[in-house]
Parts: structure tokens; sequence; C-alpha cells
């Protein structure tokens, strides 16, 4: 039996004899896996237009909820919440992160609706014990730098 590593170009071993059906075989495989796979319902490349209902518990001793509806974001609404993170200054050559303005952000783009109603600003005045819940359940751009950050390791 003689190596996969023997063929020459032409697929032939050194002797000039063709490949046993086994390297055929194995050839084909590398070939199959090698292989992308094209997508054929394109509907999964898009965000989501759903909604998605989330109840929030008022306080830890509350048997009430506020229900808050959120929206998938789009990669484009994604780097825009990165940009709402992050004030650049120019002239000093510095940056500031700004949480506030990111969750502002989030909140006005993905809350798409609440039970009871309530706006954005009454959002962002929500006590602390709701707004961890409401934090958890809003898109993470901080997410999307994970993930930069990993494919820059590979």
């Amino acid at each position: 039996m003689f190596s996969p590593y023997t063929l020459d170009i032409a697929g032939l071993n050194k002797n000039n004899t063709p490949p046993t059906p086994f390297v055929c075989l194995l050839v084909l495989k590398v070939d199959k896996i090698m292989e992308k796979n094209i997508v054929k319902d394109k509907s999964v490349l898009f965000a989501l237009n759903e909604e998605k209902c989330h109840e929030l518990k008022v306080s830890p001793t509350s048997d009430e909820y506020l229900k808050v509806w959120v929206r998938e974001p789009t990669w484009l609404e994604v780097e825009q919440a990165m940009t709402s993170l992050m004030n650049i200054d120019a002239k000093t050559q510095s940056f500031d992160i700004d949480l506030n303005g990111m969750y502002r952000y989030l909140v006005e783009k993905f809350v798409v609706r609440t039970e009871p109603n309530l706006t954005t600003l009454e959002l962002i005045r929500l006590n602390p014990y709701i707004g961890s819940q409401l934090k958890e359940i809003l898109p993470n751009p901080m997410d999307a730098l994970a993930e930069d950050g990993e494919k820059n390791e590979e």
C-alpha cells in the first residue's frame, strides 16, 4: 500500500500506477469537506422582524411584572450602538465610554412596547432591580466586540 503523499500532480505514484480506490475516496471526501454550502433560504440572513416578549419582575417580593417587547438588531444597528458608546475627541486624541448613551440608544431603538405603556424616559428611570433585568434582555453590542476579538485571535 502506498501513501497518498507520494502522488504527483497527475495523481500517479512514483511507479506510475493509479491510486487505489481507497485513496480516490479519501480525495473525494476531502473535496466534499472543503466545499462550502451556499444559503438556500435567504430569510435566515436577516434580523428577525418579530419582537420577543419578556416579563420583568417588579421586585423580588412582588408577583407583578412589567412586560417588555424587544426586537432583534441588524448588524448596522449594532455598529450604531457601538458608536453611541464611544465619544472620540479628535483634538485631544482621547475617547470616553458613554454607557448611558448606549443604553438610551438601545432602549429607544429596540424596546418596541411595554405593558403598562412606558416612554423611553420612564424606561431610563426604572429602579435598579428592573433596570438590571432590562439590561439583560436588550441586545448587547459588546458581544460584537468579543466576536471581533475571537476572530483576531484565530
